[in-house]
Parts: structure tokens; sequence; C-alpha cells
């Protein structure tokens, strides 16, 4: 079934008695060529790639609870390219060149709204720091454009500009930036793969690996023991996890990241908003709510749930640059289960047990690198082989010292 306005039309004067369900719910096969774990944004985009560009249709999806049940759905809906080092930069591009047709492509909306983000700067080094990075923005074909203090007080009249502590000095605009709702992103790669002969398989949870000499064959599940040529894993912050039971340590710590919406206001942020000073970023949703996070908690879990004093953080920091959302009420806020690399940067790549293949350690990039991690992990399984923009993001490239720190922070995930 396509979606368009004649079809909205006449299921209207029909009694909308011809919708189906958007995917299937089939009983999981012996085998497959490509067994996908995990049913988050990166599972699906993978299995819709490997469908749609690659041709690769025998291919499962498991997922331990229901699809979309992880990150994809608790997120800050933020997409970008506004990256600065050369393994990062033209990824993110990438990424967002797939997202300004993504809902063309999967024939879904996704409500895709690129009304731009706003990175502040608050002294001349950050400001010099900020040209460099819109140079590589340039550079690697993305937009960027740096603002001044009276271009930023035209699109943001109500900023703390003279702030005693942090004054706004200007900040970089990347136009194409936005938000996506976050849902209908799983939504429609779930729609997209199952059309496409995709098994989607929810409620099966992966209890171990199927090894033989060395080569991973397959894997053991709550609902059987499925087969396959090549197992694929990119369960967020559960890799650590899931990946010791073929016996592999990652270079990945699980943290919390919390994210929150206040009550519905009028319209006031013309996009994506964030702190130069301190970890804070903020958007406007369609409903009013304005949608903000900040830094990880500073522990390890696997909880979905946050903890008060970085509450009190993000709200900090919303109020050194934005005082009138000061008595704007907290509606809801809930944890998402980071899996944080070494160095911020993310990996997608063959692992050293033949048939076993990775992708992880996103931190806080894997909603927006959603379709380009998608893309470049089908390629890496169709073609054995990674996509030019993913050459960089190698199991092993601490051991070579090729390290991606792209905030310059060191090895201190808490610190990303």
């Amino acid at each position: 079934m396509r979606y368009s306005a004649l079809k909205i039309l006449a299921e209207g004067l029909t009694g909308n008695k011809g919708w189906r369900p958007i995917w299937r719910q089939p009983e999981p096969k012996a085998e497959y060529d490509v067994v996908i774990v995990g049913g988050g944004g990166h599972g699906l985009s993978t299995a819709y790639y490997l469908a749609k560009t690659f041709g690769i249709t025998k291919v499962a999806v498991l997922e331990k609870g229901w699809l979309g049940s992880g990150n994809i759905g608790r997120n800050t809906t933020i997409i970008r390219s506004n990256y600065l080092l050369p393994g990062n930069e033209p990824f993110y591009e990438l990424s967002l060149k797939l997202w300004e047709g993504l809902e063309q492509d999967f024939n879904y909306n996704a409500m895709i709204s690129q009304r731009g983000i706003v990175n502040l700067f608050h002294s001349d080094p950050q400001r010099d720091a900020y040209v460099r990075r819109g140079n590589a923005m340039r550079m690697a074909g993305a937009d960027a454009e740096l603002l001044d203090r009276e271009a930023l007080g035209k699109l943001c009249p109500y900023l703390d500009f003279d702030n005693a502590r942090f004054p706004i000095k200007g900040g970089l605009l990347q136009a194409r930036g936005g938000t996506v709702r976050h849902d209908a992103v799983a939504w429609g790669y779930a729609r997209g793969a199952d059309s496409r002969g995709v098994d989607l398989i929810q409620n099966c949870e992966v209890t171990g690996f199927l090894m033989n000499k060395g080569v991973c064959e397959g894997v053991e599940t709550s609902r059987g023991t499925i087969r396959a040529k090549k197992v694929a894993v990119c369960v967020a912050g559960s890799s650590s996890r899931v990946m010791s039971q073929a016996g592999l340590r990652l270079p990945i710590e699980s943290h919390v990241l919390q994210a929150f919406v206040s009550e519905g206001l009028k319209p006031v942020l013309p996009g994506v908003i964030t702190f130069g000073a301190g970890h804070f970023y903020v958007s406007q949703s369609d409903k009013g709510g304005l949608v903000f996070g900040g830094d990880i908690d500073g522990y390890n879990s696997y909880a979905q749930r946050g903890n008060l004093p970085v509450v009190e953080d993000v709200c900090e920091g919303g109020m050194a640059i934005m005082p009138m959302i000061g008595r704007a009420r907290l509606l809801r806020m809930w944890g998402g289960v980071m899996d944080m690399s070494m160095d911020g940067s993310p990996f997608i790549d063959k692992t050293p047990i033949s048939g076993l293949y990775f992708n992880g350690g996103w931190c806080y990039g894997g909603f927006k690198a959603t379709p380009a991690s998608g893309y470049c992990y089908a390629h890496l399984l169709a073609k054995d082989e990674p996509h030019p923009t993913a050459r960089e993001y190698r199991l092993d490239r601490f051991r070579r010292g090729h390290m991606i720190d792209e905030k310059g922070s060191g090895a201190q995930p808490n610190l990303h």
C-alpha cells in the first residue's frame, strides 16, 4: 500500500476500512542470509537498505522488545552534520542528504523539519574554533554560516546576550539541520523493509551465538535457533552485554542520557539552539513543548531512567541562555542507554570472528546518523568492505592510534 493524498481521501469517503497493518508479524525461519540483532533505527535502516539498495531480502531483524523501543524513541530528534574531523563530517553529511529525501524514499511521513541549528559561542577563541569547524563543513559539502551578535539577535532576540558570566557573541548556523519525528523514522524503515520481504521479529531475545571453529553461523534466541550466513549486531547501549556472549570485549561503556519536555508553549524557537559554554540543546516540538537535554549521567548504567543532579545541570544551562523559560513547567523526562566509545565516535566494522559484524559506539550521535549508519552497514554486509565515508569507523583504531576524538576531551566517555 502506498500512501498519498488521494488514498487518504478515498479511505475517508469509504469509512477508513482499507488500511492495513504496516508490517507483518512473521514467525522466525530456520535460516537467513543476514540476521540483524536489534530492531531500533540502525537495525531497521540496515535491513531497509540491504533489501532496497543491495537486493538482499532474506533478512531477519530480531528485537528483544518491540520495534523502536530503545533509543530511536528516546532521543531529542535533532539532525545535523556540523562536525569538524574528516573521519566524521563526510559521514554525517551523507546522513543529512539521506534525511532530506527520506520521506519520498520510503513513502512515509517522518515529519522532517529543516528549521536550522545554531551553536552559540561566548568568547573570541570559541568563535575562532567555530570558524574552523564551519570551513571544514563547507569543504565537505555541507552548509555553514557564522552569525555575529547582530544577525543572531534578529534570529533569536530572546537570548540573554549580556549574561555576565556567559555573554553571547554569535553562533554557527547550519540551516539544513533540524528535527525529525523519531518514532516515525522507525515505523517508516520497518514498513519499507517489511514490504521488501524482510522478517521483523519482535519479542525475540538473542541469548547466544552459534560458533563453529571460530565462525559465527547464527544465533540462539528465546524463540529458537536461527542460522545465518552473516550476523549483524546493532543494539546501542546493550552492545557490551550482547557482544560478550561471543567472547568479545568492546571499547564501550553504557551511560544514561536524559531528555526532557516542557509544557506546551507558544512558538518561540525558530530551530535548534545549543549552549556553547555548557552542554545544553533545545528545540520546540510541533505541540509547543521545549525538547531539551544535556550531559550523560556520570555513572555506568543499563537503566532507562536518570538522576536529579543532571536535571539541575540541564536546567541551569537553559536558564543561562534563556531566562524566560524559568517559569515553564517540566512535563516529562526519560532516559536512554548510550553506548559511549572511548573517543566519542562510532564503529561500523567486521569483528575478529568471521561472519559477525558490529555497529555501535554512537554516543550522542546515534539518531542523526540513522540513515547513513544503515546504508553504510548494509554496504559492509553486502560487499564485505566499508563504505568510503565509514572507513575510519574501525574497531581496531585504538590499537592503531587512529582515534577520531571530535571534541578533544580525551579517553573519558563521561566527558563526551
